[in-house]
This record gives C-alpha cells, sequence and structure tokens, in this order.
C-alpha cells in the first residue's frame, strides 16, 4: 500500500491487528481490524484501519481502505480448528505492538472509535485527544493467553472496569470468557452497555439494569470466522445512528447470521442482506 501523509476524516476507525489466517486452502487475511472495516464500508461509512503487519500476503481485499501500518518483523498468525461448533485457536506468531499515536489528527475525532485487539496488542483506553461519538470495545485480544505451543485460552481481563465504564460499548463473546457465567455477570456490571454474543444463539444485552436475549435466525453454518466483528460493528454502527440498543441487537444479531453461510472475509455483508435486515427490524 502507498504511503500516506494526508488523511482525509472517517467515520469509523478500527485499531487491531490484522492477522493471517491458516486454513486449508492456505492462508487467507482476517482480523478484527478486516472483518470490522469491511462491515463498516458495506455500511455506508468512511473507514480508517490502524494495525501492525508484516506484509506476507495482499491486503487487496482492503482496497480502498486507507491502513496505516506499524512496521513489524512478520504478521500475527493464527490457526483455528473446529469440531462440531467448538473452536481450538492457536497462535503461531504474534506482531508488534500499536502505539495509538500512530493515529492521525483527522482520525482521531471519528464518530465510532473500535478498539478491536486479537492478541494484547493495543491499551484498552484512549489518550487525551481522541474525540468519538461512541468508543467502541470488542476486547477478546485482552481476554486471552496462549501457552507454549501457541495453543489460546481465556484469561483475566486485568483492567476491565476503567476500560468498560470509558468505553460507551464493551462487545464479548462467551467463549472469550471461557463460558464462566460468574464471570460473564460480573463484567456485564462493569459497563455502559454490554453485549455478550452466544454464537448461533444471539447475543444478551446488558443496558440500564435491563438485560435481554436476542435470538439468532436458524441459519445452516459454513464458517463461523467474523461473525463476531460483523456483529460488533453492525451494533455499533446502527447504536450510532438510532440510539436504541435493543434494535441495534435486532439488527446485528440479523446481519451476522448471514455471515456463517459464506467462508472467511466472503462472509462481509451485502448491501441485499443489509437491506433485508433493515426491513426485519423496521416492520
Amino acid at each position: 500500500m502507498p504511503e500516506m501523509t494526508t488523511f482525509d476524516p472517517v467515520d469509523y476507525l478500527v485499531v487491531g491487528h490484522l492477522s493471517i489466517d491458516q486454513t486449508p486452502n492456505g492462508p487467507v487475511l482476517g482480523g478484527t481490524a478486516a472483518y470490522s472495516a469491511l462491515t463498516a464500508r458495506a455500511l455506508g461509512l468512511r473507514v480508517g484501519i490502524v494495525t501492525a503487519w508484516g506484509g506476507e500476503i495482499s491486503l487487496d481485499s482492503l482496497a480502498d481502505i486507507p491502513v496505516i501500518i506499524a512496521k513489524s518483523q512478520e504478521s500475527t498468525h493464527f490457526e483455528n480448528i473446529y469440531d462440531n461448533g467448538n473452536r481450538t485457536q492457536y497462535i503461531r506468531k504474534i506482531a508488534a505492538k500499536i502505539d495509538l499515536s500512530l493515529v492521525p489528527e483527522p482520525w482521531r475525532g471519528a464518530k465510532i472509535i473500535h478498539l478491536g485487539p486479537v492478541a494484547g496488542e493495543i491499551e484498552s483506553q484512549l489518550p487525551s485527544g481522541f474525540r468519538p461519538t461512541l468508543l467502541g470495545l470488542t476486547p477478546q485480544g485482552w481476554m486471552r493467553t496462549w501457552d507454549n505451543d501457541g495453543r489460546v485460552r481465556s484469561c483475566a481481563w486485568n483492567n476491565a472496569e476503567s476500560a468498560m465504564q470509558a468505553a460507551g460499548v464493551t462487545i464479548f463473546s462467551t467463549e472469550d470468557a471461557a463460558r464462566d457465567e460468574e464471570q460473564i455477570e460480573h463484567l456485564a456490571q462493569l459497563g455502559r452497555l454490554v453485549v455478550i454474543t452466544e454464537g448461533a444463539s444471539g447475543c444478551r444485552l446488558f443496558w440500564n439494569g435491563d438485560s435481554r436475549r436476542f435470538r439468532a435466525p436458524n441459519i445452516k453454518e459454513v464458517d463461523a470466522t467474523g461473525a463476531g466483528d460483523i456483529f460488533a460493528t453492525a451494533f455499533f454502527v446502527r447504536l450510532l445512528n438510532t440510539r436504541d440498543p435493543w434494535e441495534a441487537a435486532r439488527f446485528a444479531v440479523n446481519l451476522a447470521a448471514h455471515s456463517v453461510t459464506r467462508p472467511g472475509l466472503t462472509g462481509i455483508p451485502t448491501q441485499s442482506e443489509i437491506n433485508t435486515c433493515l426491513t426485519e427490524i423496521l416492520h
């Protein structure tokens, strides 16, 4: 990608590692930054990415999305192994940390800033000078650790309370929390608005002392990779547009369900799917 020296404002900024996902068909682009950026663009927003990347494979699928890249000798590599809906994940390589000072001034006022770590690569709170209308966190990268073989396991999120209280929305999965209901309930009480995704079952939303469950439509799953990132982005965008968390959850659940019918980044929502989901929640 060409080096950029001037930056137009963006509506949606996502910060986190792009990753290389090892699949049976070879390495493919992945990571929250990729899935969320492409979903936000599909939803009509101007998007920017700040990441660390080693350049091993092409970023052509990000096309016209501007990307600021911290230098790194290698990219973060993941391998996901699925068995009867359960995922075993390995981290094979890890890219450099991302310094938020890399974010250019015109991007610090993005309507939505999404901190989307996959391997603890960024700080969980914005420094002074950032002015988002909505700060969204998907903290999976602060809720995982890995052993000497690279096998990923859940771990405690050490500064969850301060990070969640500073954010507008926090979204994580039951898998991120090792399906520990005690931990999930504890975290759900720390933030102003917290969403727990539950895969094919949908999500739970905690807001203003109330909680509700939103069921996902019954759709045949081909590949669930990235569905949580698509959900989070759809939720952030719809919440910003409507200020209605319940409507945002219905929209995000339906849109993310469509994504699992196609593998990898081909699951990014189409305009037809977006229109269908909007129609479903408005009627």
